[in-house]
């Protein structure tokens, strides 16, 4: 699922163009701004739900989340980043659960 929402995320134009294009009634360029924004949520929902575990107030885990977000939209690696950091969140995550064991 992430992999679709970030394709569609990753290229804007492209989905514009796959959606014919910009609407000039405003309800039209509501429904598309929510079409597209729904593919970015779910491609970073769970990047979004990581700052309330680190601290909403926290500028390090917002910077650290931001640049990982910006990676992965930007950097034409295809699936990389998201499964590199997909994995080290999980390896971080299991060595935390083993540790308070």
């Amino acid at each position: 699922m992430k992999g679709v929402c970030l394709r569609q995320c990753q290229a804007p134009i492209a989905f514009l163009a796959s959606h014919c294009g910009f609407r000039s009634a405003p309800l039209g360029a509501l429904q598309l701004g929510v079409d597209h924004g729904a593919y970015c949520l779910g491609c970073c929902w769970a990047l979004m739900a990581l700052l309330f575990v680190g601290g909403v107030m926290n500028v390090l885990w917002i910077a650290g989340i931001a640049i990982l977000v910006l990676l992965e939209k930007t950097v034409p690696t295809g699936q990389l980043i998201p499964r590199v950091s997909g994995a080290s969140m999980a390896a971080i995550g299991t060595w935390l659960v083993f540790r308070a064991l």
